[in-house]
């Protein structure tokens, strides 16, 4: 991110991004939910990359730099807090569970951001409520900032498939296994499963919201199966990949 603007009050409204649109870096006095209820929302931060389906929104802690991505179609719904309002005690961005209930709430509370009668607050003090009690999601794809662990990170960014070992890998970075995932416990707190699962997992989110098979989406981002790659997610999402949220 280089040039970065500064909007000091984050904005609460609907817009329609293409796919691949983008919001460039920028940032906001206020915390700020990012929710897509149609489509894939990424966050990108200086920390790493946060990915939300529509059965998850980004939570955006006031200050923070960020830019935001569009993967399909995407029905985007921004919704900003006074930096003094923080129902989620979360000083860090974050993935958030949405309910079919929190959805409704969103959408229904962004269509019309001027509104200020009684009816209109008082749902905005019940999507408060409910956002409370969302749990957070794993995922994060956390950036490295280690030199050689960044090398190993554009490779799998560049192909989830490649299923090399991290001792073949390694010796194309100019590495050993052994202190790659020394350096990957110390700098991410995961192992290199943990983090390639992750990077695959945000891969797939994409390919999903560009209308991609999930058969094709599980070879690409290297499950020896579609049956495999649908266990993996429904068990970090809850759901399988060719379902939708309730409406």
């Amino acid at each position: 991110m280089q040039k970065i603007r500064h909007t000091p009050v984050a904005p609460t409204r609907t817009q329609r991004l293409a796919p691949g649109g983008e919001i460039d870096a920028h940032r906001h006095d206020d915390h700020q939910i990012a929710y897509a209820s149609q489509g894939t929302i990424a966050v990108t931060t200086d920390a790493g990359s946060w990915v939300a389906p529509a059965t998850r929104a980004i939570w955006i802690p006031a200050g923070t730099v960020h830019q935001h991505q569009a993967h399909g179609e995407l029905d985007l719904h921004l919704v900003g807090l006074p930096a003094t309002e923080n129902p989620l005690g979360l000083d860090k961005p974050a993935v958030l569970a949405v309910s079919p209930l929190l959805r409704e709430l969103i959408v229904a509370y962004t269509r019309d951001p001027e509104n200020d009668s009684p009816p209109h607050l008082r749902l905005r003090a019940v999507m408060l409520d409910r956002l409370k009690t969302s749990p957070e999601q794993p995922l994060h794809l956390p950036t490295p900032t280690d030199p050689l662990l960044r090398k190993l990170h554009d490779l799998l960014r560049a192909d989830p498939a490649d299923n090399r070992s991290l001792d073949d890998l390694g010796r194309q970075i100019g590495a050993s296994a052994r202190t790659l995932s020394r350096r990957l416990h110390d700098d991410l707190g995961l192992t290199y499963p943990q983090w390639r699962t992750q990077i695959r997992l945000h891969h797939a989110l994409i390919l999903l919201a560009d209308n991609s098979p999930v058969t094709t989406v599980a070879h690409r981002c290297g499950w020896s199966s579609a049956s495999t790659f649908i266990d993996v997610f429904r068990r970090t999402f809850g759901h399988t990949p060719g379902s939708r949220p309730a409406t």
